[in-house]
């Protein structure tokens, strides 16, 4: 079921997205992994349960409910990804303590080693706020750990409200869409 409206799919010169298909799947969760395991060499745990082959997130699951969208290059490999969930999934209840009915839940921001360095991610994140619309959804809502002070300076960077830090240490941000 096709509830959202690509607007623009360009995300910038280089980048255009599109809603991730099953034929994705291998491609997406190895970007995951890659990222993981960046993330490892960085010193962080986080999605270090990917490193383990579980995905806490259901990713395969996501695509295949039209959840996930890729940015692919021009040679069209896939140089990012992102989870736009419309409903709450638990772990969002257990951080926002409610299911906002006009909220997109944002998770699984991922870029390819390859196209770091060039801003996709805030490309993206803008992207999301303004070239993709979901009917009767008016904010977007994410989560990050609160220790990485580098990934919570992204998100107040790209705009995003920082509304306040959960029990399990993370910290909760959201922004209107456009």
């Amino acid at each position: 079921m096709k509830n959202f409206t690509i607007i623009n799919a360009a995300v910038n010169d280089e980048v255009l997205a599109y809603q991730a298909s099953a034929e994705d799947t291998q491609e997406v969760m190895a970007l995951l992994v890659n990222t993981a395991q960046w993330l490892k060499s960085k010193g962080s745990t986080q999605w270090r349960e990917l490193l383990e082959g579980k995905d806490v997130h259901g990713m395969a699951r996501s695509i295949l409910d039209g959840d996930v969208f890729i940015f692919k290059n021009k040679e069209s490999k896939i140089a990012g990804v992102v989870m736009l969930p419309q409903k709450a999934s638990a772990w969002d209840l257990e951080l926002w303590g409610e299911d906002h009915q006009a909220a997109i839940y944002l998770h699984r921001l991922a870029i390819d080693r390859n196209a770091a360095g060039k801003n996709l991610g805030g490309d993206i994140l803008n992207w999301v706020t303004n070239s993709i619309s979901f009917s009767g959804k008016s904010v977007i809502r994410l989560d990050c750990i609160a220790s990485n002070e580098s990934l919570n300076r992204f998100y107040r960077g790209a705009g995003f409200t920082f509304r306040g830090t959960s029990e399990s240490g993370f910290n909760i941000y959201d922004k209107p869409k456009k």
